[in-house]
């Protein structure tokens, strides 16, 4: 080993130390940047030259370090599963939003619940009952008036959230698209950069967390190949592969009284659906379906519907039975809209006490026989309290399941989402002392350096001349 190699075994020294400084600064100066995962440099030993020859060679001492490259310290593993618990998360938390904002509609049980406003109006035709004078009859008709209002504006309150929702998904799905778009471009760089040996880990920190949105929205599953891009899958079918990426369409019923399933598809294959089961949007079009299907709006808005014309059939058919004071038959009670939601088309028909039939026919003009009937419409086993009561109760009952889900879902992704900080995120200590050690390593390999320089200068000024 010359002299002037062991110069280049101190340089080689010092640009490794010099290196790892810029790496470990790098890594503090992101400390804080969403989405960065730590990196360090990758060294090994640079070997001696070989020789040959048929005389034995003295030492051969290896020739300094190489800097190999600047790993990235992620876990696909970690990411991956990061991915997953996202998508379910997405999903159960999406579902249970919408239901809780259409549990908190219904105000139940509550005093300005309908429950609450049935049980008023039923009370109202009993006093009516024991008491048929105006006053009673104004208070029954007043409590029939607030019913129709309050179950119309039960139902258009769960219509607009679901309309809002539906816009939701449209404008979700744009983003969706957009980003598959941005992650098709940054595996292209990363294959590019890959294949010409310099440094992606940047590119993959945000491919990242662009695929991590991709699994919140729409439950998107992924893959690292082997050329470094990552394909991301929906329904089996690749979202983004390569440095190309499929875009989605929405369709389906823009209104809840339209009827019929939202669904997703393919922008160049139209006809065939998609079946998303994770994420923001897959919970949303759950929470959207219809009432068949499990979807929450849709059974309340049903509900609505079921107790108008509960109401409205309950009542009509005891008092088209009675009489009124002035010995007419009695007639509707509640009048019913034939198109339309039920919830929508509920009106009250008689404006004062001449036209409530409160008597049975024949039992004269101060019976209130056909009054006290309605008024134990109340605890009727197949009344409308009953019928409102008893969806409102197995409503309750799915409200808190998919809440518990939704709890469940994101304390895992918490759990995930830790797991893979845990491994990857930049820690102010560790890179301290890391830094500390580089610059200890510099330090060292600059006196290594000037001990050969100071070596050499004795060799080349000090020695005597030869030849003379």
């Amino acid at each position: 080993m010359s002299s002037f190699a062991g110069l280049r075994l101190a340089e080689s020294a010092l640009s490794a130390a010099r290196a790892g400084m810029t790496v470990t600064g790098q890594n503090i100066a992101n400390q804080t940047t969403p989405g960065y995962t730590r990196q360090r440099i990758d060294q090994s030993p640079i070997s001696a030259p070989g020789q040959t020859g048929l005389w034995k060679s003295g030492l051969g001492i290896g020739a300094g370090v190489d800097v190999s490259g600047i790993s990235r310290l992620g876990d696909n593993i970690l990411d991956a599963r990061v991915r997953d618990a996202l998508s379910t998360s997405g999903f159960w938390s999406a579902r249970a939003t919408a239901a809780g904002q259409a549990e908190s509609v219904m105000a139940e049980p509550t005093k300005d619940g309908l429950a609450a406003n049935l049980n008023r109006f039923w009370s109202g035709w009993s006093d009516l009952a024991n008491s048929p004078d105006p006053a009673a009859a104004q208070v029954v008709l007043t409590n029939a008036q607030v019913l129709v209002g309050q179950i119309a504006a039960g139902y258009q309150t769960i219509a607009g959230q679901w309309t809002d929702l539906r816009g939701q998904v449209d404008r979700d799905v744009a983003d969706v698209n957009a980003a598959a778009g941005q992650i098709a471009v940054l595996n292209g760089q990363i294959r590019d950069a890959t294949q010409s040996g310099r440094n992606a880990n940047e590119l993959i920190d945000q491919r990242n967390l662009l695929a991590q949105r991709l699994s919140t929205a729409v439950g998107a599953t992924g893959v690292v190949e082997a050329d470094g891009t990552l394909t991301l899958r929906i329904d089996g079918n690749a979202l983004v592969s390569g440095d190309s990426s499929r875009a989605l369409t929405v369709g389906g019923p823009r209104e809840i009284a339209d009827g019929g399933r939202i669904t997703l598809a393919w922008a160049d294959r139209p006809a065939q659906p998609v079946a998303v089961t994770g994420g923001v949007i897959g919970g949303t079009i759950s929470a959207l379906a219809p009432a068949s299907d499990g979807g929450s709006l849709a059974a309340v808005a049903a509900a609505y519907n079921q107790t108008a014309t509960a109401l409205a059939t309950a009542v009509n058919d005891i008092h088209r039975g009675g009489v009124t004071s002035t010995g007419a038959p009695g007639g509707d009670f509640f009048s019913l809209s034939a198109t339309g939601p039920a919830a929508l088309g509920l009106g009250v028909v008689p404006t004062g006490l001449d036209g409530l039939a409160l008597a049975a026919p024949g039992a004269g003009a101060k019976d209130t026989t056909i009054a006290d009937r309605i008024g134990t419409l109340g605890t009727s086993a197949t009344g409308p309290s009953k019928t409102w009561s008893t969806f409102v109760t197995g409503f309750a009952v799915t409200v808190a399941g998919d809440l518990q889900r939704a709890d469940i879902a994101d304390r895992g992704a918490v759990t995930a989402v830790t797991a893979q900080q845990a491994n990857s995120s930049v820690d102010g200590d560790e890179e301290t002392i890391t830094l500390l050690t580089y610059q200890t390593a510099y330090q060292a390999a600059a006196r290594v350096l000037t001990a050969m320089d100071e070596a050499l200068d004795l060799l080349i000024n000090r020695t005597g001349l030869v030849g003379r």
